[in-house]
C-alpha cells in the first residue's frame, strides 16, 4: 500500500487526511481511499498570524497521529501537503507578511517529521472548485465506464453525466460544474480537463467573503445603525443575547463596505427569531443588478444555467445535517425552508436545553446559516423549486469524505491518468472469483486424471 497525507487548513479549523491506495493498480479509478481524519484542536492557521511560534504544538496531535496509523517503512514515501484556503486568502489581502510568516512556520514544523513534506501554499478559489469537483466525481466513478466480463464490453448506459460541485466554507464558497453546450462567457471562469481520454470544459467561480461566517460578519456590518449599539436580528433564536466588538466586525476586509463611523466599542445583538425578515436581510448581500453577460449569479459574476446533479458538501453538508434534512432521497425547497423556519421561531432557552452538547456559538449560528443556505442557492444560484431535487447534501461517499483535499492528492501524485487506460485491473472480487473457479476446475481435472490412471479399464471397455 502507499500513503498520502492533505491538511486542510481552513479558514475555521484544520483538518489532517490519510489516504491509501495500492501501489501497483496506478490507473484504476476508485482505488484510493481515506484510511484516517484527523481534527486539529484550535482555530484556522491564520487566527496564527500573531503567535506562529504556536504552530508546531497546534500541528503535533494529528501528525503524530498519522505516524501510528502509517507504517514506519512507508514514511519516506508518504507525500504530505498542506493547502490553506479562504481564511489564508483574506489575511493575504490584509498583511502578505504575516500570511508568508504563517505558511513559513508551518512548513518548517512540518518539515521536522519524517514524511516526504511536498510544501505549504496558499489554494486559489478555482483550485479549491476544481478539486471538490474532481474529489465527487472521482468517488462517485464518473470519469470511467464501468466494464463487464474481463473489459470485453463497455457498458455505456453506466457511463453518466458529471456532477456539479457546491462546496461552502467559512470565508467562501465554490460552484463548479459542466455546463451543457454553453459557451462559458468569462474566461476567469473556465477550466479545462483531460481525464481517463475525455475532454471536460468546467465552469467555476469562487466567492470569497461569502462563506458563512464571513456572510454573516457582512450582514451584521450592515445592519449596524450609527446611533444605536443594540441590534435586533432575525437571524438569531427570540431570547439569544450575543456582545461583540466592533473591531470584530470592521477588521475584516469582507466588511469593509460597510464601515462605519460610530460611536460606540461593542455590539448588542438581542434575536428575535424570524425567518422572512432574516432571509430579506441576507438578500441584501447578493446585488443581482446590471449582469453583463447573458447570465449572472450576484455581482456581475458570469453563471452559466446549472444543469445536472449537484453534491453540496462542507458547511452545506454539516448545517442541513444538524436540521435533520440530508435523508438519501433529497428533500423539496419546500420542507426545506418550512424546517428552517420553524427552527428559527424556536426560543433560545427551548433551543438550549434540547441541544446543550453543541456548543452555544455553533448553535445560535444555526438559524442564520440555514437560511443563508436557502437565500445563497436562490438568490445567487438562481435554484428553482423544480430544480432542488437535484441538491444533494453529501458528508462521504464510500467513507472518503467529500471536499477539495482528496482531488487535491490525486493531481499532485498524478493519479488521474488523461488517457483511459488500455484494461483495467480486475476488481479483488472478480479476482477471488475466478481464483476459486480455476481451483475448482484443477481439482475436477485431478481427480479424474488420477481415476483413469488407477482404473482405464473402466474407461475405455466400451471401447475394446
Amino acid at each position: 500500500m502507499k500513503y498520502g497525507i492533505v491538511l486542510d487548513a481552513g479558514s475555521s479549523h484544520t483538518t489532517l487526511y490519510i489516504y491509501k491506495w495500492p501501489g501497483e493498480k496506478e490507473n484504476d479509478t476508485g482505488v484510493v481511499n481515506q484510511l484516517e481524519e484527523c481534527k486539529v484542536k484550535g482555530p484556522g492557521i491564520s487566527q496564527y498570524a500573531n503567535k506562529t511560534h504556536e504552530i508546531s504544538i497546534y500541528l503535533t496531535a494529528c501528525m503524530e497521529r498519522a505516524k501510528e496509523v502509517i507504517p514506519k517503512s512507508q514514511y519516506q514515501e508518504t507525500p504530505v501537503y498542506l493547502g490553506a484556503t479562504a481564511g489564508m486568502r483574506l489575511l493575504r489581502i490584509e498583511n502578505e507578511g504575516l500570511a508568508d510568516n504563517v505558511l513559513i512556520a508551518v512548513t518548517q514544523s512540518l518539515s521536522k517529521y519524517s514524511f516526504n513534506f511536498q510544501g505549504a501554499r496558499v489554494i486559489s478559489g478555482r483550485e479549491e472548485g476544481a478539486y471538490g469537483w474532481i474529489t465527487i466525481n472521482y468517488l462517485l466513478g464518473k470519469f470511467t465506464k464501468k466494464s463487464r466480463w474481463f473489459n470485453l464490453m463497455t457498458n455505456e448506459s453506466d457511463s453518466q453525466e458529471t456532477y456539479g460541485a457546491l462546496d461552502l466554507g467559512g470565508a467562501s464558497t465554490q460552484i463548479t460544474f459542466v455546463p451543457q453546450n454553453q459557451t462559458i462567457e468569462s474566461p476567469q471562469n473556465a477550466l479545462y480537463f483531460r481525464l481517463y481520454g475525455k475532454n471536460y470544459n468546467v465552469y467555476t467561480q469562487s466567492f470569497l467573503c461569502y462563506g458563512k461566517d464571513q456572510a454573516l460578519l457582512q450582514k451584521l456590518a450592515k445592519d449596524i445603525r450609527e446611533t444605536d449599539k443594540i441590534l435586533r436580528d432575525p437571524c438569531f433564536n427570540h431570547g439569544y443575547n450575543r456582545v461583540m466588538n466592533i473591531s470584530d466586525l470592521q477588521d475584516s476586509p469582507c466588511t469593509k463596505k460597510y464601515k462605519k463611523i460610530l460611536e460606540f466599542q461593542q455590539l448588542q445583538i438581542q434575536g428575535t427569531g424570524n425567518f422572512q425578515q432574516c432571509q430579506q436581510s441576507i438578500f441584501q448581500l447578493f446585488n443581482t443588478s446590471n449582469c453583463p453577460y447573458s447570465h449572472c449569479s450576484f455581482d456581475k459574476i458570469f453563471l452559466p444555467p446549472l444543469r445536472g446533479h449537484f453534491g453540496a458538501f462542507s458547511a452545506y453538508y454539516y448545517v442541513m445535517k444538524f436540521l435533520n434534512l440530508t435523508s438519501e432521497e433529497p428533500y423539496s425547497q419546500e420542507k426545506v425552508i418550512d424546517t428552517v423556519e420553524k427552527f428559527c421561531s424556536l426560543p433560545w432557552e427551548e433551543l438550549k436545553r434540547n441541544f446543550g452538547e453543541v456548543h452555544e456559538k455553533y448553535l445560535s449560528e444555526y438559524c442564520f446559516s440555514g437560511t443563508y443556505i436557502i437565500s445563497l442557492l436562490q438568490r445567487a444560484y438562481h435554484i428553482t423549486p423544480d430544480f432542488w431535487k437535484n441538491i444533494h447534501f453529501m458528508g462521504k461517499i464510500q467513507n472518503s469524505d467529500v471536499g477539495w483535499t482528496l482531488g487535491y492528492m490525486l493531481n499532485l501524485t498524478n493519479r488521474i491518468p488523461a488517457e483511459q487506460p488500455l484494461s483495467a485491473p480486475l476488481s479483488y472480487s472478480t479476482y477471488v472469483f475466478l481464483m476459486v473457479l480455476f481451483s475448482l476446475i484443477l481439482v475436477a481435472v485431478v481427480i479424474t486424471s488420477l481415476l483413469i490412471f488407477h482404473q482405464p479399464s473402466y474407461f475405455w471397455k466400451d471401447v475394446v
